[in-house]
């Protein structure tokens, strides 16, 4: 429960920052989605409050999630070229179709090879497909999205994400810490990412006192 605790009381500290500060609306929105970075980061054990085991793919079954949906279009911002493969992707799951969702990215992929956005939307649903578990094609298709586009910040946090969840917590860990090191400091995913390095190394050092 801490870590929701601490996710709460960061919102509430941004909220009241941007209402002194009277921002416009379009900042709320670009805040909010920053700040769903720490409720995905605190979500990938799937409850902030369970110890850090890791899970099989069995006890991981992956439903869709639209926080989750929101996050990777936020971290995209426009992309008219990846937008309708995604959309129809995202239908398709809502309805947990993975296996016809995944198809339409893999579809988006052959038509936009060189967009970045499509891999890491690709290997998101992947691991819808698979229950949870990262198979060899969701890492080949964040790394492909790292390689094209290795400024951006979605593939380095969803990767990241996707290897907490299957337990390689020293992998995630060097993803983020890596994503980190190139965000700004004052920016609300910088200390997202600070809360779920810090949650990894409970974990690691739990690992090592087993």
């Amino acid at each position: 429960m801490m870590g929701w605790a601490i996710f709460a009381l960061l919102a509430a500290l941004v909220a009241t920052g941007l209402i002194l500060a009277r921002m416009p609306r379009m900042v709320w929105e670009l805040v909010g989605s920053a700040l769903l970075l720490g409720a995905a980061g605190y979500a990938w054990q799937g409850s902030p409050s369970l110890k850090g085991d890791p899970r099989t793919a069995a006890q991981n079954t992956a439903r869709y999630d639209e926080d989750l949906a929101k996050l990777r279009n936020a971290f995209s911002g426009t992309d008219n070229k990846a937008a309708p493969w995604i959309t129809m992707s995202d239908g398709l799951a809502r309805q947990g179709d993975y296996t016809d969702a995944t198809n339409a990215l893999v579809a988006g992929v052959k038509a936009e090879p060189d967009n970045a956005n499509l891999w890491v939307a690709l290997g998101n649903m992947l691991i819808y497909k698979a229950d949870g578990a990262l198979s060899p094609a969701a890492r080949f298709s964040y790394a492909e999205a790292q390689r094209l586009a290795p400024k951006s910040s979605a593939a380095p946090y969803f990767y990241g994400l996707a290897r907490a969840q299957a337990g390689e917590y020293d992998a995630a860990r060097a993803l983020w810490a890596g994503l980190q090191a190139r965000v700004p400091p004052q920016t609300p995913l910088y200390a997202m990412l600070s809360a779920n390095i810090a949650q990894l190394d409970r974990l690691l050092a739990g690992q090592g006192r087993q």
